[in-house]
């Protein structure tokens, strides 16, 4: 559950690439996470459409954050699904390099 967006002071709803403050609700066994622990976490997919200049439109079937630390360096060493080419302008090369995917914009 999304607790703050970070860099924003009065933003109600986060998009992709931006960082949250979160709560952790269900925890996979044997991970060194615990249940209501807040972290931080970068957005890479969101139910809501994405619309491009080129009059694109993506939308993704869930939402999806990955976690990360202060530098912004992944905690985990997989990640499912499709990313967004957006993460790579951030400067999340590491999250886009593990990857399996990122769709072309």
């Amino acid at each position: 559950m999304c607790i703050q967006v970070i860099g924003a002071s009065n933003c109600r709803y986060a998009y992709i690439g931006d960082v949250i403050i979160a709560v952790i609700k269900e925890v996979v066994p044997n991970t060194p996470l615990k249940i209501s622990e807040m972290i931080r976490a970068v957005i890479v997919r969101t139910r809501k459409e994405l619309k491009h200049d080129n009059g694109m439109i993506i939308q993704h079937d869930d939402n999806a954050t990955v976690i990360i630390d202060q530098e912004g360096n992944p905690k985990g060493t997989r990640i499912f699904g499709a990313n967004a080419p957006k993460l790579r302008q951030l400067n999340f090369t590491k999250i886009v390099s593990l990857a399996p995917e990122v769709y072309i914009s």
